[in-house]
């Protein structure tokens, strides 16, 4: 197996952000209520991790160790803004679905830890690679939560409605506790049998 691929598919099951690492909870927890909040929240910070990573790498030898953070969560900002921006534009209800959850991607430990971890060591494809693998995994996991939530709670998926609706469904899903509940499942399900 080539480094390139090793670096790409070590975010998607090695070390899945969300299913391994338990990091960026907040999204997790708070936006997965169905599984078209899930993919977009995932595809946002995808792009952000990505081009974040890139620069960062680009960067590094010109950033100073004492401002290094900083200048971290300036770059991430930049990209997350212009998510922001583009999502509001184009894409209004998933926007106001997402809220104050896409803002919120600056401080997301996920990006952060990469940009620290992987990007300002690396040079700029394998920095890219790691942001695409790391953003698959957390987009994919993201999505499958919030599948597993909506086709729980409210007996649909991408709010395609596969149930009558005189049928029971498990409201909690849909609820915040729900949320605690499917990823203590799916975290256990992910580390016994994908892992």
């Amino acid at each position: 197996m080539s480094k390139s691929f090793a670096v790409l598919t070590n975010g998607i099951i090695k070390e899945n952000p969300t299913f391994v690492m338990l990091l960026g909870m907040c999204p997790t927890l708070g936006v997965t209520s169905s599984s078209q909040n899930g993919l977009g929240m995932g595809l946002a910070t995808l792009f952000v991790l990505a081009m974040s990573n890139v620069v960062i790498s680009l960067l590094k030898s010109q950033i100073p160790d004492a401002v290094r953070i900083p200048a971290f969560i300036v770059v991430i900002a930049t990209f997350v803004t212009v998510v922001d921006m583009l999502m509001e534009a184009f894409i209004p209800g998933l926007y106001a679905q997402l809220g104050i959850f896409i803002p919120l991607i600056v401080v997301n430990c996920i990006i952060l830890g990469r940009a620290e971890a992987f990007a300002s060591k690396n040079g700029v494809w394998p920095s890219f690679l790691d942001g695409i693998g790391m953003g698959v995994g957390f987009t994919t996991a993201l999505t499958i939560l919030g599948s597993v939530r909506e086709i729980l709670g409210n007996g649909s998926i991408f709010n395609y409605h596969f149930l009558p609706d005189t049928a029971n469904t498990f409201i909690i899903f849909i609820l915040p506790p729900g949320a605690f509940i499917a990823l203590a499942y799916l975290t256990v399900l992910f580390n016994k049998y994908v892992k």
